[in-house]
């Protein structure tokens, strides 16, 4: 299996199972593939982070915000892998409900990746909702 291959069954499987959950009110999983090492960051849809802290809060809110997914798919339109570094450039087609209101929505995301000790880490991730 190339290095490519392993990464993409990585998206595919555990970071794919993390955005599902954090989509269901549950952060825990997708904290856990972000890495514990600077720089960290997001640019996101609704909230930037930078550093732990920052992201820590940024996963609280998301969590409390977040329920009742009904739908969340992960449309890949490009990735790379770089030695211990990749990127995915996709869309998120998401339905779900947020503060307690159902809604659809697709956000182009980007999301950088470090290989750490073997595994890999999201490092920073920028989002943005698709208008129209």
């Amino acid at each position: 299996m190339t290095d490519h291959d392993e990464f993409l069954g990585w998206v595919k499987t555990a970071l794919y199972e993390a955005e599902l959950a954090l989509h269901n009110g549950d952060a825990a999983p997708r904290r856990a593939l972000w890495s514990r090492n600077e720089p960290v960051s997001v640019l996101g849809a609704w909230r930037n982070a930078r550093g732990q802290e920052e992201l820590d809060r940024l996963f609280a809110t998301l969590e409390g915000s977040f329920s009742d997914c009904t739908s969340y798919v992960f449309e890949l339109l490009a990735c790379d892998v770089l030695g211990d570094m990749a990127y995915t450039a996709g869309l998120e087609h998401t339905s779900a409900s947020v503060d307690g209101q159902p809604r659809t929505y697709t956000l182009r995301a980007t999301q950088v990746y470090r290989r750490e000790d073997g595994a890999w880490r999201v490092a920073h991730r920028h989002a943005d909702t698709v208008a129209g």
